[in-house]
């Protein structure tokens, strides 16, 4: 296995160079899932574990105790935009864990209206049609290693986007990550995102894109390239937890985001740019949570020219009672950053509550 992940590799850097590769790709991936990691600013990497930990880190799957579900719905852009997560997990044994999970980033009833002028130059509306724009993306598996303290997890992707029926395209990729319990509360995580390049290979349909061929002057002339390539990315992470009083629990935990490309980070370079994110929890008797964090910082260009730095703070809150969880949060307050604010809502079901 270990041979055939390096000669995927090795393949894909050598491919790499001939196809389409953006900085931006696959986008909706990057949004998170579960309001409890949202409420700490996406800083979960080394802490995570449960049936969400798919998306953040699948080595933390193997910190389950039993079956888990866990759901997610958020609304953005005003409520254009739904954002959809379902996930489920088990445990194969006290060493390995799976788990398999589903994300829809779609907008819906897009009102097509390339077609609304005749060709008498008359505006006729039942010309109007409707389309959807979806995005999904779907496995995990994790294991602990012979050496005390650490586990690994791989996440095998299938991407599927769907434009109307303008274009489609699926896509493969694999991400693999690792956590290390130091002892004395100290914990570390690392979740190697893409870690071959992500290909997505797009079927446009032709006859539908000459319909929009000429809709506006001057786009929109020639057919898109077919394929996308998503380049890799890293997440570390590093946390401590403290108990007071045998009451509370307080947990911290620092990130570092970093693409292997030039972008609005606060740390840019032309061979890696570098975000941090900063979250913390403090938990009272296993029952209730409240929950902060900051991250996302970009730097933002201002109409006069200058740049100032965006973050993205977030707070939410959270209650468990008899293996149900229930979280929410509320990111970016103030409107601090260019992303947009959202309501975020989440449930987790530990499978123990029907035994």
């Amino acid at each position: 296995m270990r041979n055939l992940l390096l000669f995927i590799f090795f393949l894909n850097i050598l491919t790499v160079s001939a196809q389409s590769v953006r900085k931006y790709s696959n986008e909706f991936l990057n949004i998170g899932v579960d309001a409890a990691a949202f409420g700490m600013a996406n800083a979960v990497t080394a802490t995570t574990g449960d049936v969400n930990s798919g998306y953040w880190n699948p080595a933390g799957l193997v910190k389950m105790g039993d079956n888990e579900i866990g759901l997610m719905h958020a609304s953005y852009f005003a409520n254009i935009a739904n954002y959809d997560y379902l996930a489920g997990a088990m445990p194969l044994d006290d060493k390995s864990a799976v788990g398999f999970s589903v994300i829809r980033f779609g907008v819906d009833d897009i009102l097509n209206t390339t077609q609304l002028i005749d060709e008498q130059g008359n505006i006729d509306y039942n010309r109007i049609s409707l389309f959807s724009a979806a995005d999904y993306a779907f496995t995990s598996y994790a294991r602990k290693l012979p050496l005390d303290g650490f586990t690994y997890g791989v996440n095998a992707k299938v991407i599927r986007r769907i434009i109307g029926d303008f274009a489609t395209s699926w896509g493969f990729g694999f991400d693999v990550g690792i956590q290390f319990d130091a002892g004395n509360n100290w914990q570390f995580g690392a979740m190697a995102r893409d870690i071959t390049t992500t290909y997505n290979t797009w079927n446009i349909d032709e006859d539908e894109f000459k319909t929009i061929q000429n809709a506006v002057p001057g786009e929109n002339q020639k057919l898109p390239e077919t394929t996308e390539i998503t380049l890799p990315k890293l997440q570390v992470g590093l946390a401590k937890t403290f108990t007071i009083r045998h009451d509370f629990d307080f947990k911290t935990e620092v990130d570092l985001n970093m693409r292997f490309a030039e972008t609005n980070d606060l740390i840019s370079t032309s061979a890696v740019s570098v975000s941090p994110a900063l979250g913390f929890e403090i938990g009272y008797i296993d029952l209730v949570y409240l929950r902060g964090g900051v991250g996302n910082f970009q730097n933002v260009e201002q109409f006069n020219g200058d740049y100032r730095v965006g973050f993205q703070p977030g707070f939410g809150v959270g209650f468990k009672y008899k293996g149900i969880h229930v979280d929410y949060a509320f990111t970016d307050i103030g409107d601090q950053s260019v992303a947009l604010y959202s309501n975020v809502f989440s449930l987790k079901v530990d499978w123990s509550i029907f035994r």
